[in-house]
C-alpha cells in the first residue's frame, strides 16, 4: 500500500493498573512498526508506547490506534493545508470555534457530494454560488 509494506506488532499489559499515577489508566501498550519501502528497499523501524483507559484485546487497541490517523488525515490535515487554518487570526470570543465548525461543515458537504478532492469542490462552489444556496435550502 502506497509503495510500502508495513508490519505492526502490539504488546499490551494491564499489570500496571493502580501503579501508574495517570487517571483512568487501564492498559499500557507497545507498538512496533516495521516498514519496507518497495522502491528503495530501505527499512524503517519504529516503536511507540501508549496508555489507554480501554480494557480490550490487543487487536482492538491496535485497530483503534491505526484508526486515529484516519481522523488526522481526513479532517485536521485538510483544515490545516486546504484552509490554511493555522494562520487564521480569528481569536476573540467564539470566533475560532465557529470558523472551525463552518470548515467542518464545508468539508462534510463536499464529501457527501462525492467530490474526489476538497479543493476541487471548493473551486466548483466558488463559481456556482447558486448551487451552494440550493444546498443550504435542503
Amino acid at each position: 500500500m502506497h509503495g510500502r509494506i508495513e508490519t505492526r506488532k502490539i504488546w499490551t499489559s494491564r499489570e500496571l493498573t493502580g501503579y501508574l499515577d495517570f487517571p483512568y489508566a487501564k492498559t499500557v501498550f507497545q507498538i512496533e512498526r516495521h516498514t519496507l519501502f518497495i522502491k528503495s528497499g530501505k527499512c524503517r523501524e519504529e516503536v511507540a508506547y501508549g496508555i489507554t483507559s480501554i480494557e480490550d484485546t490487543a487487536e482492538r487497541i491496535l485497530t483503534l490506534n491505526r484508526g486515529h490517523w484516519e481522523i488526522e488525515n481526513r479532517l485536521h490535515w485538510v483544515r490545516d493545508v486546504t484552509f490554511d487554518e493555522d494562520r487564521c487570526q480569528i481569536r476573540k470570543g467564539n470566533g475560532a470555534h465557529v470558523m472551525a465548525s463552518i470548515r467542518n461543515l464545508v468539508i462534510s458537504l463536499i464529501r457527501l457530494l462525492k467530490f474526489r478532492y476538497i479543493p476541487q469542490g471548493l473551486r466548483y462552489f466558488a463559481t456556482h454560488l447558486g448551487d451552494v444556496l440550493q444546498l443550504m435550502r435542503v
